[in-house]
């Protein structure tokens, strides 16, 4: 059945040729829009009623006309202040109401009153006229009454443009009776059920015709994960600063490039089962740039381009072992023996955001995955100026100014620096990345000109997206913890620039 808003409703157009829902808003001391939508609801149960939409344009006064019928118009509440013997200064008439300059500079084209500017004491406001008509009242009063009809079309103006009224448009129904016309409405169905299918009731009933115009449900999406979100700003940043994206789809790696290339030993710690994922199938790389790969073997074994290498018996066997790779540094020596290839070397700066894989012990701040953010710029005569300056202008892009760099050791730079940024929550430095100046161990082997160096720097993905997004605990950022209502309603990322 209809509402008991309905039910008044059709009482009132069954009483009524045809009615307004303005009028009908009135009898029943109803908001008009509460009207409008109990009307609507009318509509969608068939052709119980017939509705013609009706525009009405009207004047009502501003809340500054409603002060002038209260009170007066400014210029003759200025008027009034003004004493009918002698006279007010002006600084004082001006502190009379909170619109007395506009009232007194009308007051004044009207010539209600008069300045003595020769008096002692600064200028002197007295009446020019023994009395006035304050017509600007008058006015918004008929307004109100409803008869602006009767307001010369150029003093409305001056009304309109005074900002005393204001034209309001009301938008209504006029309702008439329609060819299911009754006062007893029945709601229609909108659902076929199994019941109705299977006591066959659904022959008794009556059903809500299908509107193929409307707006279907929008299906349920994929949304993009914090990480990938802030990832895409990491990579703006890059593109900004004119940095060129490194391929890095290669996460299988052999041992040659991630730890050889880079001039770290085979005994290295890192290259124990106990921190790197090893591949048992295939197990070992076939194939290397064998001259690059005799170069690499000597720097290590006896030294070479001014450095006694690590003095040991340098295995190939060990350097084709295949793993998932522990760092995408590994992707960055691919690239720069590539450069070094070129007839002509010319400078670059890459950079890559991808995972890399180590053999960690899993806690709130550790995964075996996880991905790497790294910077590369080559060029002629760069030096430990150059990196700093080069770093401080990619974490001002991310809202870091408060930066500090400590010395420290990486097989494959020298000299090698940890960057720490004051934390104003946590009141305190801490580590945000790592960086150095790659070693000539390293870059010589491959080809590159003397005098070329390579500064690099590198951070996580995950601690500043944890940070962005206040979450503490890193598995709940990935893998099956993760709640993808959170997801879903986390925003775009903004880093504070």
């Amino acid at each position: 059945m209809a509402d008991a808003l309905g039910v008044e409703i059709l009482k009132l157009v069954n009483e009524n040729e045809a009615i307004d829902t303005v009028k009908i808003a009135s009898i029943l001391g109803k908001d008009h829009q509460q009207i409008v939508g109990a009307v609507n609801s009318l509509k969608s149960v068939g052709d119980v009623i017939q509705t013609e939409q009706l525009s009405n344009k009207h004047w009502e006064l501003t809340k500054e006309g409603k002060l002038f019928v209260e009170h007066g118009s400014h210029e003759a509440c200025v008027y009034e202040a003004v004493p009918s013997d002698g006279g007010i200064k002006q600084a004082d008439l001006m502190k009379t109401s909170p619109n007395a300059k506009i009232g007194f500079s009308k007051a004044m084209s009207a010539g209600w009153l008069i300045m003595d500017k020769t008096a002692e004491g600064g200028p002197v406001v007295k009446r020019k006229v023994s009395s006035i008509e304050d017509k600007a009242k008058s006015q918004v009063m008929l307004v109100q009454a409803g008869q602006i009809s009767n307001i010369p079309e150029k003093e409305c103006k001056e009304l309109k443009k005074r900002k005393l009224i204001v034209e309001v448009v009301v938008k209504s129904f006029k309702l008439t009776k329609g060819s299911d016309f009754s006062l007893s409405v029945s709601k229609l169905e909108t659902d076929l059920t199994p019941e109705m299918i299977s006591s066959g009731s659904w022959k008794e009933k009556n059903f809500k015709a299908y509107n193929f115009n409307a707006m279907g449900v929008m299906p349920v999406s994929g949304h993009l994960h914090p990480l990938m979100k802030v990832r895409a700003e990491f990579r703006q940043i890059f593109l900004e600063m004119g940095f060129t994206e490194m391929p890095t789809n290669n996460y299988v790696e052999s041992s040659f490039w991630n730890f050889d290339a880079l001039f770290q030993p085979q005994q290295h710690p890192a290259r124990d089962a106990h921190d790197t994922f090893f591949i048992q199938d295939p197990m070992y790389a076939t194939e290397f740039p064998m001259e690059y790969l005799e170069r690499v073997k000597k720097v290590h074994s006896e030294g070479g381009f001014g450095s006694q290498g690590h003095k040991y018996d340098w295995s190939i066997e060990e350097a084709k072992k295949n793993l998932l790779r522990t760092h995408t540094t590994a992707v960055s020596a691919r690239m720069l023996y590539k450069l070094a290839q070129l007839e002509e070397f010319h400078p670059v700066k890459y950079f890559s955001i991808d995972r890399v894989f180590r053999n960690e012990t899993l806690d709130a701040t550790h995964l075996a995955e996880f991905h790497q953010i790294e910077g590369v710029v080559a060029d002629y005569n760069l030096a430990l100026a150059d990196l700093i300056g080069v770093l401080h202008a990619f974490f001002k892009k991310l809202g870091i100014e408060k930066l500090r760099f400590k010395p420290a050791f990486n097989p494959y730079t020298e000299p090698s620096m940890e960057i720490f940024s004051y934390h104003e929550g946590l009141k305190k430095w801490v580590e945000v990345g790592n960086s150095g100046v790659f070693r000539p161990e390293m870059l010589l082997p491959m080809g590159l000109p003397e005098g070329v160096s390579v500064i690099a720097w590198g951070l996580s993905l995950e601690r500043p997206t944890m940070i962005k997004y206040g979450i503490d605990n890193i598995r709940e950022l990935v893998g099956h913890k993760v709640n993808l209502q959170m997801v879903q309603e986390n925003g775009i990322c903004r880093l504070d620039k």
